[in-house]
């Protein structure tokens, strides 16, 4: 398939198609760099004042953090579910040197601006990038195809994820490997999305779907994959992610409930992996 492949037309909740499209959250100020996530902070002096460079390379080491656990050599294949502007994806090429990255998401006009944002690269690394359009419940790729796929910050998004861990089998080879990284409920007690709705805009407009990681655990041993293994890096997330935001907002203001979420233990931040 061609660098612009376009894959099947799903539907798109409209939340997904309003926040990614018209509105270009990769925009924000708070998502410097254009990765759209909240960041692994590890690495970063959290007691020292956060610049550009800070929040940038956060992200990025996010991106590293869940392409470490799926062992990448120069002859993988690999696919992004929920790619966004594709900058994961070009990092994953450009710094682990699979033979392919390919970069899949919902919605056309990010694969539109993940064109442009990364024209030079498409030129210069030809057939080893590729953007395609389609849904993680309905992958329009081959069988078998991939060696690793990984997924950043987008499951939260995914309304089946019963589907989306089928899809993920179907598409890696045997032996190939899965890690996925994003925010969940601890548990899967009933009160849970209420409590997230009533601290967080995001889960109140469904932007945001409260579920616990097991959810996405069980799915995928549903599937097929074995050796499920949940990893909580919520610690290296929340506090770098709320001192981020206070930059603009203050203590008492929706977005920094994230932080109030975690450490009152409703949510945390989950790296998810499996093997086909």
């Amino acid at each position: 398939m061609a660098d612009g492949v376009q894959g099947t037309s799903p539907t798109m909740r409209p939340t997904v198609h309003e926040t990614y499209g018209p509105a270009d959250l990769s925009r924000e100020p708070i998502f410097g760099g254009g990765f759209i996530n909240f960041g692994y902070w590890r690495a970063v002096d959290l007691t020292r004042p956060l610049g550009e460079q800070e929040r940038v390379r956060s992200q990025q080491d996010l991106y590293r953090h869940v392409l470490d656990t799926v062992a990448l050599t120069e002859h993988s294949s690999v696919l992004e579910v929920g790619c966004g502007l594709g900058m994961g994806s070009a990092l994953a090429l450009e710094e682990y040197g699979p033979a392919a990255v390919t970069a899949v998401d919902i919605h056309p006009q990010q694969l539109q601006r993940a064109r442009e944002t990364h024209v030079d690269l498409l030129r210069r690394e030809p057939g080893r990038l590729r953007f395609v359009q389609g849904a993680a419940e309905e992958i329009p790729l081959e069988d078998g195809g991939f060696d690793a796929v990984v997924s950043v910050e987008a499951a939260q998004h995914f309304p089946d994820l019963d589907a989306f861990a089928r899809e993920t089998s179907r598409v890696l080879r045997p032996g190939g490997r899965t890690a996925v990284t994003s925010f969940f409920t601890v548990d899967d007690a009933p009160a849970r999305p209420e409590e997230l709705a009533g601290l967080l805009d995001t889960f109140a407009n469904g932007l945001d779907i409260a579920r616990p990681v097991s959810a996405l655990a069980d799915a995928f041993s549903a599937a097929g994959l074995t050796d499920v293994r949940v990893e909580s890096i919520g610690a290296q997330v929340w506090p770098g992610w709320d001192l981020w935001l206070s930059r603009w907002w203050a203590p008492d203001t929706w977005p920094r409930n994230f932080l109030r979420a975690f450490e009152r233990g409703i949510l945390d931040y989950h790296v998810v992996t499996a093997t086909r």
